[in-house]
């Protein structure tokens, strides 16, 4: 069979859902699928990546240059570890540092910002000719759910140009999260369509998908089917209330804060709570090539990521999870040491800084150093792949095995990257 003789991917699911349900799934339902089996032992379950998209500045956050003209407004506060500074406007981490490591090493050649958040993300620079999968799509294709009703793993507020599942099958594809205050969208029946009509049309699709699979008995039809099935699994799930931040108290939303990062955060936490491998949120708002010290540009976003990130920390490890969950910050790379005339920094790609805390981490520690206004790496150069395989190394991903994309060309999960062997235990 050729396959044009095959309907349309899209076209197939959009029909059999809005049959079956009479609402639209599609925005989330690629990263519905079973998934294959677990591997061998390892520390970390879940990961949640709070990714500061814009370009943060490292020398105002996690690597402050008191007393030189590249420091700026930003002075140096002293640690929870004696000889371990961070910027002022971070107080609530810096006293989080013995349980933090951070990478003041990080570098990269590519300065564009789509670019070097896909660098980011994958390991691999972006070409044209392929699309590279993301770390969560790794754990789903390689470890498997480990709650068969909800997406392997999950991105909020950065959905958009996100490389996903890359090469890999759609099932390992990340659910989207647009707001996280609105949480997953197109989950609920309309009014309409209660129980038992729902039920009535779920017996009907079945009678269309037995003659539909006889007539089209292929891998891809199959997975069509399963797709829809999973689907339908998580609309009918208790679970699916994980994506539901206002089940919350007040008390606790207004602890992380009530803005993106915040909410954010706490989705996320709701989320590995349910057993999702994954969580992904995305903060923008960090390219300050303008008046970077107003009090809607640094000084905010920092406010809020301190509040937002301390919290989350405190909270996972209250409830437990913080031993079995590694919480990385990352940005795509760094800003100017040197202030521009119109008062802010720009695009710095050969210094910037990363933070790991959780598990596999060992905390209370610095890797790498920059020189004294933060212009270069001097020590432990770090590339975007090195910090991937260090998270895939912590979460028991195999560095070294190869994996091929549908063309037939091999690919490893951090490229050439090698984890940082100081920072894990």
């Amino acid at each position: 069979m050729q396959k044009t003789d095959l309907p349309g991917r899209r076209t197939f699911i959009e029909q059999l859902a809005r049959s079956a349900m009479g609402v639209s799934i599609l925005n989330y339902a690629d990263a519905l699928f079973a998934a294959s089996s677990p591997t061998a032992a390892r520390r970390a379950e879940h990961v949640i990546y709070l990714f500061m998209n814009g370009a943060m500045s490292h020398i105002d956050t996690f690597d402050p240059k008191p007393g030189t003209d590249a420091g700026g407004e930003t002075k140096a506060i002293q640690s929870s570890v004696p000889g371990i500074s961070l910027g002022n406007h971070l107080p609530l981490l810096a006293k989080q540092m013995h349980q933090l490591a951070l990478i003041r090493s990080m570098t990269t050649e590519t300065g564009a910002h789509e670019q070097a958040v896909y660098l980011m993300r994958t390991s691999y620079k972006m070409i044209g000719s392929i699309r590279h999968p993301f770390l969560g799509a790794w754990l789903a294709h390689v470890q498997g759910k480990l709650n068969k009703d909800l997406p392997g793993s999950v991105v909020i507020g950065g959905a958009n140009r996100h490389p996903g599942q890359g090469y890999l099958d759609a099932e390992f594809s990340p659910a989207p999260v647009a707001d996280p205050k609105l949480g997953l969208q197109n989950t609920r029946s309309p009014k309409y369509l209660d129980e038992k009509n729902f039920k009535a049309r779920q017996r009907l699709i079945g009678k269309f998908e037995s003659g539909f699979r006889s007539r089209y008995p292929t891998t891809e039809v199959n997975a069509y089917l399963d797709y829809y099935r999973e689907a339908v699994r998580l609309l009918q799930s208790p679970d699916l209330e994980a994506f539901d931040i206002s089940k919350e108290t007040a008390e606790v939303r207004e602890q992380y804060g009530e803005n993106r990062i915040g909410q954010g955060c706490l989705l996320a936490r709701r989320l590995v709570e349910k057993k999702v491998r994954f969580v992904e949120v995305e903060y923008g708002g960090w390219d300050n090539h303008n008046d970077i010290y107003s009090s809607t540009n640094l000084i905010q976003k920092t406010a809020e990521m301190d509040q937002a990130v301390t919290t989350l920390l405190d909270d996972l490890k209250q409830r437990g999870l913080l031993e079995k969950t590694l919480v990385v910050l990352g940005t795509e790379f760094g800003r100017t040491p040197t202030i521009n005339q119109n008062a802010g920094r720009d695009h710095h790609p050969a210094a910037f800084c990363c933070m790991l805390a959780g598990a596999g981490i060992k905390g209370g520690q610095v890797i790498g150093q920059t020189d004294k206004e933060g212009r270069s790496v001097e020590d432990g150069h770090c590339y975007p792949q090195d910090l991937n395989a260090t998270i895939a190394a912590a979460c028991g991903l195999p560095l070294k095995e190869e994996f091929f994309s549908g063309s037939g060309r091999p690919f490893r999960i951090a490229h050439e990257g090698e984890p940082i062997s100081k920072i894990l235990t």
